[in-house]
């Protein structure tokens, strides 16, 4: 049986994480380096790692961020922000990205992802999507979440995985930092609509919403989660126990 996987997400602005309340209020945490080397030790499956802001006067930044991070882990790293063009897949590859995340560059080109899946294989192409509840639909929001795309999302990631997207970033904005739990509502359409691993984003408040995850939508792969790893409330590996403890698979 296939293990379930947690992930520890960084969200970096300029050069330090940082956390924030459905998208918005955000608050320094750490450094990213430092950070991503204790949850490579304490249990993460991999790491997901998001230049959030992505300006180009912070490119070089962090890419000495990131080259720091990577050379100080020894799990999966996925990195993303501010990825328009294969020159960006290989810049952040070359620094030891294992993963690239795309999100709002394929939006304003949806043939970066067959480009990427091409030269790099579908296994390196992560397709995230920003999505939030308008008038009843599942609606896909680019440049961090601040722009109404009116793409549908589910559709959205149909066609990105049909492109060679090898796996699914699922971000609720609706439950992002509310700690409420996650949005299994719209897991569960994205997995009945794709066969490439998903990623549920958003919403994790306390290990039983990571357990409640996987028993409502036991084909999502992975729990993705910020603020309840940095400050402490939940532990990974109390929470891989627990799972096991539940019957949900998962690597101790």
């Amino acid at each position: 049986m296939i293990t379930k996987r947690i992930i520890p997400c960084l969200d970096v602005k300029n050069g330090r994480v940082v956390k924030g309340i459905n998208f918005k209020g955000l608050r320094d945490v750490a450094d990213p380096a430092a950070l991503a080397e204790y949850y490579s030790g304490a249990g993460a499956d991999e790491l997901v790692f998001y230049d959030i802001t992505a300006s180009a006067e912070g490119r070089a930044l962090f890419t000495e961020v990131l080259t720091r991070t990577a050379e100080r882990v020894f799990i999966p790293l996925t990195v993303g922000g501010g990825i328009n063009s294969t020159d960006d897949f290989d810049r952040v590859l070359k620094c030891g990205a294992d993963k690239v995340s795309v999100n709002s560059g394929a939006i304003k080109d949806p043939s970066l992802i067959k480009t990427a899946a091409l030269r790099y294989g579908s296994q390196c192409v992560v397709l995230s999507v920003d999505i939030k509840r308008v008038d009843h639909t599942f609606r896909v929001f680019a440049k961090g979440g601040r722009v109404d795309t009116g793409i549908e999302a589910i559709g959205w990631i149909r066609e990105g995985v049909k492109n060679g997207a090898g796996e699914i970033v699922v971000n609720s904005m609706d439950t992002d930092g509310v700690k409420q739990g996650f949005d299994t509502e719209l897991l569960q359409q994205v997995c009945d609509a794709v066969r490439v691993p998903v990623i549920a984003s958003g919403g994790a408040g306390k290990a039983e919403d990571f357990i409640d995850l996987f028993k409502k939508v036991p084909d999502v792969d992975a729990g993705l989660a910020a603020s309840v790893f940095h400050f402490g409330e939940v532990k990974i590996g109390d929470l891989k126990k627990r799972m096991q403890m539940e019957g949900i698979p998962a690597r101790i």
